[in-house]
Formats: structure tokens, sequence, C-alpha cells
């Protein structure tokens, strides 16, 4: 099994890009965890929830697992999780990161904010650029750190989803 993760900033493309990689290559998809959270709970989210969704995220992402696809596509994991925490409520609960590390992922896809529009859908709180492409930097600061796969997606939709599939493409080779 292959697994691929989608990561970045809101409205870059993650849940677009992970349908039409399932279109493309098969296997199985894993949704964001926390949307289903908010639209259960119908309340904004504060740092007392973050342990709850993270581990609705990694129930979906086990439950995934468990299946055995050949592509694993993951719209989201713990890393989202880590940092929206940070950002949203300036601390994060100590066992998300150790929980992520454990974990293998085979290639992480960075979305970044340049060349698509930030689209609002009640739930998005980053519509300035500048918030975006700061939480971008921190993706990019983290995967680097920890030394994981990861290539750099930008340009229009266009532009990532042949990006996207040419490095799926070589993943899977």
């Amino acid at each position: 099994m292959k697994v691929v993760v989608l990561t970045g900033p809101e409205s870059s493309g993650k849940t677009f890009l992970a349908e039409r990689l399932q279109r493309r290559f098969g296997g199985r998809v894993v949704g964001e965890y926390v949307r289903h959270f908010i639209d259960q709970e119908r309340r904004d989210t504060s740092l007392a929830d973050i342990s709850a969704i993270a581990r609705g995220q990694l129930e979906w992402e086990d439950a995934a697992r468990a299946q055995q696809p050949a592509l694993l596509i993951l719209d989201t994991h713990l890393l989202s999780n880590i940092l929206w925490s940070r950002t949203l409520f300036g601390d994060c609960p100590a066992w998300l990161e150790p929980a992520l590390l454990a974990r293998h992922y085979d290639l992480h896809l960075l979305l970044s904010p340049h060349g698509v529009e930030w689209q609002g859908d009640g739930q998005r709180c980053q519509p300035d650029l500048a918030e975006r492409l700061r939480f971008h930097r921190q993706c990019a600061d983290w995967l680097a750190q920890h030394a994981q796969s990861w290539v750099d997606i930008d340009g229009d939709w266009a532009q990532r989803e042949a990006r996207a599939v040419e490095q799926v493409t070589r993943l899977l080779g």
C-alpha cells in the first residue's frame, strides 16, 4: 500500500486533488474529520476538542488502512491538527506529534495557496493570503525538519492536478 497525504493551507485544493487522484488511480480517500466534527457539533472548535478531532482522524485513517488498498489518499492528517491547534489556540496536545511521527506516509503533496483563489465555505477562516502562506511555510518546515517525503504543488487547478498526477505516477512506478 502506498499512502499519499495532501496537506497545506485551507482552500488550496486538497479535497479537489484527492478526488481527482482517486478518479485517476483508484484507491481509497480518507476525508477531513474536523469537517465532520464541526457539522455534528454545530459550533466552533476549542483547544479541548483537538484530541477528539485527532482521534477521529486517526480512526478514519486506520479503518482505511485496514482495507489495504493499493493507494490510500489522505485529504489531510495530524499535521493539520497540530498546526491549526497552534494557530488558533497557541497550544497543542503533546501526544499528536509523536502519534504522527509513528506512522508511515510515502508522499506528502504540500499545496501552496499561490495560483488559486480562497473560497469561503462556512468553516474556513483564513482569507488572508499572508496567513495561508505562513501556514504553508509551517507545513514545509515541519516536513523538512522531520525528513518526510514531500513535493510542493502550486499553480492553477490544471497545473496542480498535472503535478499531483505526475508525482503519484512516479510513486506507484
